[in-house]
């Protein structure tokens, strides 16, 4: 990846709808040479996707919160597995030190919220957890 790729994925991370050709204007550019770097971007991996990120609106209706889970040893595919099914996970990342996985959750409410912490927490395999509700986001760099 070179300077003009990272200028790229900044652009596509502002607003990955803009139109190649305003990419390439924008980029100075070739549209054909934008067109080909996206291609290649996307074979290496290095684009996943394109995504739709919310508007404040629907994003403050939404109740956000992370569990902080220690799990069972050898268990993690199973819970993994469980943790799929849980409409309300959005993410799970395993980590170093006291807690095993990081989960994402996003609930409708709190009631919501409620049932899929217990939900989590009735998961065998998982020893222990703590949660922590999102109240506002202070920082976000992927917007």
């Amino acid at each position: 990846m070179d300077e003009i790729d990272e200028a790229l994925l900044s652009l596509l991370t502002q607003d990955a709808r803009q139109p190649v050709a305003t990419l390439a204007q924008t980029l100075g550019l070739a549209r054909s040479t934008v067109q080909s770097r996206l291609e290649r971007l996307e074979r290496r991996g290095v684009i996943a996707g394109y995504t739709v990120r919310l508007g404040e609106s629907v994003e403050k209706t939404v109740i956000r919160a992370t569990a902080l889970l220690q799990i069972e040893p050898r268990t993690l595919p199973a819970v993994l597995t469980r943790l799929k099914a849980v409409r309300e996970v959005s993410s799970a990342h395993t980590t170093s030190g006291r807690f095993d996985l990081i989960v994402g959750l996003t609930a409708a409410s709190t009631e919501a919220l409620d049932r899929a912490l217990d939900a989590i927490g009735a998961v065998p395999g998982v020893r222990s957890s703590e949660s922590l509700v999102h109240l506002s986001t202070r920082i976000d760099r992927a917007v």
